[in-house]
């Protein structure tokens, strides 16, 4: 927005247009940044800053300068992506892939420290595996986790990874940073992620990317198995239906 509409900017969308630049940016932003779009004085940009900051809308990133989305907006996005007429459809569109597929198929949200699971569609088969709806999953050892974590960018990366505590949960965790990176850096190129008996024994899963209207990614699709049905190259196999339904959903929201 031109400097020179900033008097004629209401006080009261002031704060949505800032919300409207930092959705539409993607990644930690400034103030100064945000501005460049906005156009408001220096010290009315700082204040809306810290006014969402304090109400939970933003938080202020381990760098101190550059802000992203706080825990009442993810909780505000994830309303708008629940209400009844997207999940209506999106629930057709997991039972369809979980009927292909014959196992449960979820879709999960990153949020500030792991994916939580916003929607699940159950396989029918009497030995399942219990992850139900609003379960948080690490991101370093589960499939959704590095396919989000694919979406970083290379600093961003390296701070979670300096953060993160690594902990081995099975025998095939991968707890170093640098084989992480190298595991990232694969997922990155092929567009999929695998989770190898990483979070659990027994239990396999792949995750491909559901991205919004400006190609990034907004959320997960995977489907877990335990591996006495499944292995990872049958997995595999189903990559194209997967994407298939990634696209359908990343339709719901465009």
């Amino acid at each position: 927005m031109d400097g020179d509409k900033q008097d004629i900017i209401p006080t009261n969308l002031r704060l949505l247009l800032v919300l409207e630049e930092v959705a539409r940016a993607g990644v930690p932003v400034t103030p100064t940044s945000v501005n460049e779009k906005i156009g408001l004085p220096k010290p009315t940009i700082h204040r809306l800053f810290a006014t969402l900051e304090d109400e939970g809308f933003l938080q202020r990133d381990l760098d101190g300068r550059t802000y992203s989305p706080g825990p009442r907006l993810r909780i505000m996005s994830g309303g708008i992506l629940s209400s009844l007429r997207i999940r209506t459809a999106r629930q057709a569109i997991l039972g369809k892939l979980s009927q292909q597929i014959g196992e449960t198929c979820n879709i999960a949200l990153p949020d500030r420290h792991a994916m939580t699971y916003v929607e699940r569609v159950e396989t029918e088969w009497p030995l399942r595996i219990q992850l139900p709806i609003g379960t948080r999953v690490p991101f370093y050892c589960t499939a959704s986790g590095k396919m989000y974590l694919s979406s970083l960018t290379r600093n961003h990366l390296q701070r979670y990874l300096g953060a993160a505590d690594l902990a081995a949960r099975t025998v095939n965790t991968i707890i170093t940073p640098e084989e992480l990176i190298s595991e990232i850096t694969q997922v990155r190129k092929n567009d999929y992620s695998l989770d190898r008996e990483e979070f659990m024994d027994d239990m396999i899963a792949i995750a491909v990317p559901v991205r919004d209207v400006h190609g990034r990614l907004m959320a997960t699709l995977s489907f877990h198995a335990p591996t006495q049905r499944f292995d990872v190259q049958h997995a595999m196999s189903f990559l194209p239906q997967m994407q298939g339904a990634a696209s359908e959903l990343s339709d719901l929201v465009s």
